[in-house]
C-alpha cells in the first residue's frame, strides 16, 4: 500500500471534477481497502428498483418505498445490505461504528426477519454492485484529486436523503480546506 493508512470505514467524496458518470457527486463508504485493493459501497445513488421488487423470489415482502442503491459499477448483480444492527448474522463484519455489511443469504435472511420484527431503531439498505479498486489504483486517484476523504459519519450512511449527503460532505471537504480562516458576508467587511 502507499502513503495512505487504510480507509476502511471512510468515505471518499467525488471531487467536483470527477465526471465518470458512475461516480458522478457520489459518496463512496470504504468496506475493504489494504494491499489487494478496495472495495466500497456508493451510499447516495438510489435506483429505481423496489426492495420487495429485487428480493422477490427469496422473501414475501411488503412493498414499501424502499429502493434499492446503486453500489457501483462492478457486479451489479451482487447484492450486499447494510445494517446498524451487531447480533445479526456472524459473517456480516464491522465497517465503522454501529455500520455493518453482508451478502450471504444468512446476511439477507437475518435483516429481512428484523425488518419484519418492525424494530424502529433498525435501519438497513440494500446495494447492487459495488465499487472496486485495484492495488494502487485509488490511491492514485486521489493524488489526482479525483477523491476527498472524510471520517465516517453515522448519521450519512442510512440518511433518509440520499441526495443531501455529497452536498454536506463536500461542504466539509471545503471548510476543512479553505485558504481564509473566517469568510465574511459583507464583503465591505474585508
Amino acid at each position: 500500500m502507499s502513503d495512505y493508512d487504510s480507509l476502511k470505514g471512510s468515505f471518499l467524496i467525488a471531487g467536483k471534477d470527477l465526471r465518470d458518470r458512475n461516480f458522478y457527486k457520489t459518496v463512496v463508504l470504504i468496506v475493504e481497502h489494504g494491499e489487494n485493493g478496495a472495495m466500497g459501497l456508493v451510499i447516495n445513488r438510489p435506483s429505481t428498483m423496489s426492495v420487495a421488487h429485487v428480493l422477490s423470489e427469496h422473501f414475501q415482502l411488503p412493498e414499501t418505498n424502499d429502493l434499492v442503491y446503486v453500489g457501483g459499477p462492478v457486479e451489479p448483480a451482487a447484492l450486499f445490505v447494510l445494517h446498524n444492527c451487531p447480533h445479526l448474522d456472524e459473517s456480516g463484519y464491522s465497517v465503522a461504528a454501529g455500520v455493518y455489511v453482508g451478502s450471504s443469504a444468512e446476511s439477507f435472511q437475518s435483516v429481512i426477519e428484523e425488518a419484519i420484527a418492525d424494530d424502529s431503531d433498525f435501519r438497513y439498505r440494500i446495494f447492487s454492485g459495488f465499487a472496486g479498486w485495484a492495488p494502487g489504483q485509488l490511491e492514485g486517484e486521489m493524488d489526482r484529486g479525483d477523491w476527498f476523504i472524510q471520517p465516517f459519519g453515522g448519521e450519512f450512511v442510512l440518511n433518509d436523503d440520499p441526495y443531501y449527503v455529497w452536498d454536506e460532505l463536500m461542504e466539509r471537504v471545503h471548510l476543512e480546506n479553505r485558504m481564509l480562516l473566517e469568510v465574511r458576508v459583507d464583503p465591505e467587511w474585508n
